[in-house]
Formats: structure tokens, sequence, C-alpha cells
């Protein structure tokens, strides 16, 4: 009796993990596996915490093209609302034996410490937040050089993540929006007693009722803090000072219904880049990205002493493609208007400034039948849901983790047909709204002299038709764009 008894014993001991097991089955559809070694009693938001790493990648695409690689790292959660999901996100440092940060290339994504692994708990898809990213990283860059082909969003790699050898589900590894990637000059600290701040990272964290997180006003708050109104500071993050804060202070203060419109006019070009801005109005139109702006996005400076120009950076891209904020079906259609209370888009496309609204239709012209036509936006749809399938890891996804807290569809193809259909429909609407806009300059002036004339803000507007600047009115209960001959 006692020896069957031990005998039982020691078979269980001798069990294979699930790592393991799946490990060993893995094949050319595999997607990488990573196992996370940690006590996680001890894992929180709050620090980071001891564990290892492996990576292992049937292709082969870790450093020296090792099919299993082993990192010393740390880890803790990431998130905000999304920890209250027993799927969490986490954060990772790698480390090497010395316990300094370590730097690899990562799945060859690129050079760096910071990793993130994202849970994607409330997209049905599990993959807007990466479809969105690949668009736009085939659209938009950066208006200066980097290290890393000018690129103005994170790259990522679809694993499934075991925690202590148990199957956790379907994440997305992927780098992080920081200095190096963007190419911000580095803090001098050479004098500890006069440290030097150069560039500048900042992150919405939060919706205000549409002060700061639409650049429109803020509260006057202590800057000795990394967090200040709706945002974090993220470089340089350990040191929070009025020196660190004020450059946005200074671009609300410009940005706010204090700055005329013609101050606004002839400076905004010096606090904004003109294609950046153009290519995130397309961008977020043509995807209905709907949790940003300036929340979920980051505005970042190279250098604050040599001219405070903003580049914005999208972030969490989970609320697209006919998807909201907690997981719902968002079917609503994108609207030109959509900007029209946030700065600076609430002058320059509503009053057509320097062209922008009308360079933003001829640019829709000319990249929704490229970027954004169902040919690519499917093609990376299909891409990602054939890997999920032929892999097994939706089928392991939906059994580990349907219903907590969306429901999941049994095949990653019913959601992925949803998103197909979505996205047709917004892209036609998108392009009749556009058109309609363009087509309404073709109204005389003549029938529509002495009739009450707002702005797109709802200002009555006391001026005659010839003084108007261009841009969109309101003209006797009718929308019109209006060029001044």
């Amino acid at each position: 009796m006692t020896s069957l008894l031990l005998l039982g014993t020691s078979s269980t001991l001798f069990a294979k993990s699930d790592f393991v097991t799946l490990k060993e089955a893995m094949d050319q559809y595999s997607i990488p596996l990573v196992n996370i070694t940690v006590d996680m009693i001890y894992v929180n938001k709050a620090r980071y915490n001891k564990a290892t790493l492996e990576i292992a990648d049937y292709h082969r695409r870790n450093p020296d093209s090792q099919f299993s690689v082993t990192y010393k790292c740390q880890i803790k959660l990431r998130g905000s609302s999304a920890l209250e999901y027993e799927k969490k996100s986490f954060s990772v440092k790698l480390l090497d034996d010395n316990g300094n940060e370590l730097e690899s290339n990562v799945l060859g994504l690129r050079e760096d410490d910071a990793w993130i692994l994202d849970a994607m708990a409330i997209d049905r898809t599990r993959m807007r937040n990466r479809v969105c990213f690949d668009i736009w990283n085939q659209f938009s860059a950066t208006p200066y050089s980097t290290d890393y082909g000018n690129r103005n969003g994170v790259v990522g790699q679809f694993v499934e993540l075991f925690i202590n050898g148990k199957y956790h589900g379907l994440y997305c590894l992927s780098d992080k929006i920081n200095r190096k990637l963007l190419g911000l000059k580095k803090v001098n600290t050479d004098d500890p007693d006069n440290v030097k701040i150069k560039g500048i990272l900042y992150k919405g964290v939060k919706w205000d009722n549409g002060k700061s997180s639409y650049l429109m006003s803020y509260t006057t708050q202590t800057m000795e803090r990394y967090k200040w109104n709706a945002y974090e500071l993220k470089y340089p993050d350990k040191y929070p000072s009025e020196v660190t804060w004020q450059p946005l202070a200074d671009l609300i203060d410009f940005c706010s219904p204090a700055t005329s419109d013609e101050t606004f006019q002839d400076n905004w070009d010096s606090y904004f880049y003109y294609d950046n801005l153009m290519d995130y109005y397309v961008f977020t139109l043509a995807l209905n990205v709907s949790d940003n702006v300036y929340k979920n996005n980051y505005l970042s400076v190279v250098n604050i002493n040599k001219g405070h120009r903003f580049l914005i950076t999208p972030w969490d891209m989970d609320a697209s493609l006919g998807g909201d904020w907690d997981g719902d079906y968002k079917d609503e259609y994108s609207s030109v208007e959509k900007y029209y209370n946030k700065a600076p888009f609430n002058r320059l496309v509503s009053q057509n400034m320097d062209n922008f609204y009308e360079n933003s239709v001829i640019l829709w012209e000319s990249v929704s039948n490229t970027i954004f036509s169902l040919d690519n936006v499917y093609g990376v749809l299909d891409k990602y849901a054939e890997s999920f399938d032929k892999s097994g890891a939706w089928g392991r996804e939906y059994k580990r983790w349907n219903k907590n807290p969306v429901e999941l569809s049994q095949s990653i193809y019913s959601e992925i047909n949803y998103v197909k259909e979505w996205y047709k429909n917004n892209r036609d609407n998108l392009t009749a709204q556009f058109r309609n806009e363009v087509g309404a300059t073709t109204v005389p002036f003549m029938e529509y002299n002495d009739m009450d004339i707002y702005d797109i803000r709802g200002n009555r507007i006391y001026k005659e038709l010839y003084e108007l600047p261009k841009g969109i009115y309101f003209i006797n209960g009718q929308k019109v764009f209006i060029t001044p001959k």
C-alpha cells in the first residue's frame, strides 16, 4: 500500500507541464511560446518582481537562432482599468547575470530591455491593437530620423503565455513606446545638482471632462510628481518638475480658447508636425479608433531646448474596428466631425487652416485604395486569424478565457468576418463624407446673404460672407464648407 502511494506521488512530480508538452509538439504553424517562472503571490503593479522568462520559437527568431532562450527578468502587472480582469497584462525588464538591464533582440523585433505582454482581455478578436499598429506603421513615420527607421509605433509578435508551466492564454509580445524608439535626447546627469532635461515623453492616461485630455485647459497642480492632470511623465520619469511639465502646460495654453484664431494660425506649426497630425486624423477615422486623443496617446518632444514641436504616437487601440473599450460591439461609423472639440483639430479641420482639411481629403483619396484598401486591411486580419487557427492557439484561448470577461467565438473567422464587414461600411461611409464636404464648396455665396451664420463650435458669427476665413460653417441650418473668393 505504501509503495503504491509513493509511486503515485512520483508520477505526479514528474508529469510534464503544459509548457513542456506544447513545446515538444511545436511545428511550422506554432506561434512562439513564453513561460514565466515567478511567485505570482508577489506580482502586482506597484513594483517589479524577479522572474525568469523562457521563449521557444520553432522559427528560431531568438538571438543566435536558438530554438529556446531563457532570460533573467523582472515583471509587474500593467494597465489601469484592465487590472480588474483575471487575464492581466505584464511589463517585463530583461536582466543580465549581475542584475543590470539587458538589451536583447527578442524574436527579431528590436534590441531593448523593456517589453510588454499584452493580454487583450476585452478584445473579442485578440488582435485589434496589433492590426491597428501594423497599419499605422505602414502609413506614418516620425518626421525626423531615428535609429529604428522612423518608426512611430510598436511592433509585436503573438505568443502563447504560460505561468509556471501552466497555460495562461494568447498574448501579444511587443516593444514599448520609449525614448530610444522615438529618438528623444537623453537627460544629462553629469552634474547631479544641475540635471539638464532634453527629450520629453508624456502619456495620456485618463479623460478629464475634455480639459487637459483635449488640450483645452488644465487645473493648477504640483509639477513635482510623475502625474499631472490627465498625463503621466514617461521620460525622464525620475525628474518630475516644472522643467519637465511646463512644455505640456505651454502647449495647452497655446491650444486653449484664450489663444486667438489669428495667433493660432500663425504659430500652430511650431507646436505640431503637419503630416503627423494629418496622418493621425485620417488613420483614426479610417479605423474608428475611439478611446484616444489624448488619453491612450503619447506626446513627445525630441529636445525641449531646441523647440517645442510635439509628436503624437497612438497607443492602446483595442477600441477600434467595430469594437468598443469594454469589449462590446461598436457598430457606429466614423464622423469627420469627430475632433471638432479637441485641439488642435478643432481649428485646423473646422477652419481648414493651411488647407489642413482639404489636404486630409486628398490624403484619404490617395490611401483609401492602397494602405486602407480592403485587400490590405483584410490581408492583415487574415494573416493573424490563420495563425491563431493553424497553431491551435485560438482553440486554447477559447477554452481558457471564453466569457471571462467577454464572450469569444469558437471560430476566430466569425469575429474577423464581422470586422471586415464593419470596415467596408466605415470605409465607404468615410469616403462619402469627405466627398460631400468637398462638394459643399460649390454652393453659391449669394444664396446665403443676410442669413444666420454659426461656426462649427456653435458660436454666432457677425461677419459678411466675404470676411469669413476658409472653413466649415452652419448657415441657415445647413453645413457648408466655404472657400472665400
